[in-house]
């Protein structure tokens, strides 16, 4: 097709917009033909007859892919032009240029057709809103997003070939390192290696990445990293810097590719972030390919710990670390109801509560249990079940301790050796200096001196950790006895809390998977142990309830109280008859005599009650009297005797509060009531 019979004079009248994008800024760097070709565009413009002056180049999109118009500040531009009629022409290179997206690229099309805009390349110049250009147009645009998928697989293709045999050079951690015939060797630095096999054993004895940065920072030990040149320096440790080292199968000599996942982000900026997917779907993992710090199956059990430290607890796959709270049970305890975890309250007592569906469906929650009783029976249950157990690991801790130390005191002495090293060197760049040059010399002086006064302080950190006793060290012989007989005083020291909340808990994980309980009855739960291994341990355990009337015992209970009271018993033989055959009360393990009161005199059955003391007492007052003679209520004066601000003794015959029967005496108490006293002395 022809120009003059594409191009008129309503064209002509507008903007000639010459659009350039390179995919990516080596392209821009590298491919400067292309670059020149793409400006060359003004040319056929003017070819085409349009005036220098109605040429618009807009090429702020180098360096930006056409996958996707978000964050292309040139095309944005460009439909911003066109929307608004000042656009004739289009020209491109390729239309690949203007969208590898048929989204973008048809919407585009629609737009230049409604606004009659004309898109031209290199073949030719087409008019959007006739059918045949139209036609060509849309197949260009379908190739070239088509092409862009044929190029990533043609890539992705021997990426993976390459990856296969584990020849693909992907970035190593800090402790590898590429020499230049492309082996993966350890790093040359022995403190580097020293200090990332500390890291591992650490983690193992204590199971927590938050705790290795807590012993990391008591000792002043730093971490080697690697800054955005990918040069090695030395930092305090972090979290994130422990889980990336713990998570990296490569310490663990296996080539790994595919370890993340690409997906898009929740929000609307519709990009893409990266996650990282399990072991079992990573997509190549060949072992023995690097050197190694740990083994595969050291790996693997780490991977597991930081699984498990991790509270998942809407996904129900984790039990989280260990922590202070008074629940043994957190993070292992699961609602038989409806199977999801249940998590801790803390209030007056503690419960255990299922709020999962009504965090979700906004329904009432699951279940509510008191977590005293639960965890009781949990503790009592994992005691029988360790007494028969010999444990003999003195000498073992002993040694790992030992081990431990040592390998903290050769970090420690590296770390002093390597800024010993680097004080020298300070010291030899200051002696070189011209001293004419005093603006070099003078900061070379200070990194001098800033050297040795960290070298100092390292020095003197290491002489009083030297000076601190080893902890089993200080054993006695009585202590070293119940370590070694462990497995029969641990319950013994569990009941005297010398037992952490952290250290129980840990005692529990050891042998229990997973605890399920269920309320079956308003004071009976069901509590299911799940033990290692998969055996199962089920009871029926009675908890506390609100009122006698929850009490599946109730009727039975009452019925006995009743005989037993027609009988002639007391209250208090009453209750402890009950507590015999298994009752309670409400709130209580035992029949309190309140409770048996209160369901006697329900029936209207009244007892006479024996007088102890006679309600006249010559030369004295009691507190009902002097409340009667002074028209107040008794706990008045009881409340003021109990904080104090009445002082009188117990009489130890009658067991009452006896006051001298004198004028004086209701006196006073009415000027006590009436504020002219603060107190009174009897």
């Amino acid at each position: 097709m022809s120009i003059s019979e594409t191009v008129h004079s309503d064209h002509l009248g507008r903007l000639a917009v010459v659009y350039i994008r390179q995919s990516s800024p080596h392209q821009a760097l590298a491919n400067q033909e292309s670059l020149r070709l793409q400006y060359d565009l003004r040319h056929r413009a003017r070819a085409a007859g349009w005036d220098q002056s109605r040429i618009h180049v807009i090429d702020s999109d180098l360096g930006r892919t056409g996958r996707t118009a978000a964050g292309r500040r040139g095309f944005q531009e460009l439909v911003a032009l066109v929307n608004q009629e000042q656009v004739g022409i289009i020209l491109a290179y390729d239309v690949t240029r203007l969208a590898r997206n048929c989204t973008d690229w048809y919407q585009l099309l629609d737009l230049c057709g409604y606004r009659s805009c004309l898109v031209g390349d290199q073949d030719g110049i087409y008019d959007p809103a006739t059918p045949n250009g139209r036609l060509i147009l849309g197949l260009k645009g379908l190739i070239s997003e088509l092409e862009l998928h044929t190029l990533h697989a043609r890539l992705m293709a021997g990426l993976l070939n390459k990856a296969r045999r584990g020849e693909l050079a992907l970035s190593l951690p800090i402790g590898l390192v590429r020499d230049a015939l492309g082996r993966v060797l350890k790093h040359p630095d022995r403190e580097v290696q020293a200090r990332l096999e500390l890291v591992f054993t650490t983690f193992l004895r204590i199971k927590a990445a938050c705790r290795v940065v807590q012993t990391f920072n008591d000792r002043d030990l730093l971490l080697p990293r690697r800054d955005r040149f990918g040069d090695l320096v030395w930092r305090r440790p972090t979290i994130a810097a422990i889980l990336s080292l713990l998570k990296n199968p490569a310490y663990a000599g296996a080539f790994v590719y595919g370890r993340t996942r690409s997906v898009p982000r929740a929000d609307a900026t519709h990009q893409r972030v990266q996650k990282p997917v399990p072991m079992d779907q990573w997509k190549i993992c060949l072992r023995d390919k690097y050197p190694a710090y740990i083994g595969w199956e050291t790996f693997e059990k780490i991977q597991g710990m930081v699984q498990d430290n991790y509270s998942e607890y809407d996904r129900n796959q984790s039990r989280g670390v260990p922590r202070p709270g008074k629940a043994l049970l957190h993070g292992i305890v699961y609602c038989g109801e409806c199977g999801h975890k249940m998590v801790v309250q803390y209030k007056k007592v503690t419960y255990y509560i299922c709020n999962y569906l009504r965090q979700q469906y906004r329904v009432p929650v699951c279940q509510n249990l008191p977590a005293d009783p639960i965890d009781a029976h949990v503790v009592q249950a994992f005691l029988d079940a360790l007494a028969p157990a010999e444990l003999d690991l003195y000498g073992q801790a002993v040694a790992a301790l030992h081990r431990e130390a040592d390998q903290v005191e050769r970090a420690q002495r590296q770390q002093i050796d390597r800024l010993r090293y680097r004080a020298h060197l300070a010291e030899r760049q200051y002696n070189q200096a011209d001293p004419d040059n005093r603006l070099v010399a003078a900061e070379l002086e200070r990194r001098w001196e800033a050297a040795l006064r960290e070298l100092k302080e390292a020095e003197e950190r290491f002489a009083r950790e030297r000076q601190r006793p080893r902890t089993l060290e200080g054993l006695g012989p009585d202590e070293r006895e119940a370590f070694l007989q462990a497995g029969r005083t641990i319950p013994e020291l569990w009941h005297q809390g010398r037992l952490s909340p952290q250290q129980q808990k840990a005692f529990l994980r050891s042998l229990i998977d997973k605890v399920v309980v269920h309320r079956s009855a308003p004071d009976t739960v069901q509590v299911r142990i799940v033990w290692r291994g998969g055996d199962t341990t089920a009871a029926a355990l009675s908890v506390t309830v609100g009122s006698l009337a929850r009490l599946s015992s109730a009727e039975a209970m009452e019925e006995e109280v009743l005989r037993r009271a027609v009988a002639g018993e007391t209250d208090e033989e009453i209750a402890a008859a009950l507590t015999r055959q298994g009752h309670r009360s409400p709130r209580h393990t035992a029949v309190l005599p309140s409770t048996v009161r209160l369901l006697r005199l329900r029936h209207r059955l009244f007892r006479k009650r024996s007088q102890s003391h006679p309600r006249n007492i010559p030369g004295s007052l009691t507190v009902s009297q002097i409340a009667r003679s002074l028209g107040i209520p008794s706990h008045w004066i009881y409340d003021r005797i109990h904080n104090g601000t009445i002082h009188i003794a117990l009489d130890p015959t009658r067991r009452l509060y006896l006051f001298p029967d004198r004028p004086k005496t209701i006196a006073l108490f009415k000027q006590l009531r009436a504020g002219e006293l603060q107190e009174l002395r009897f």
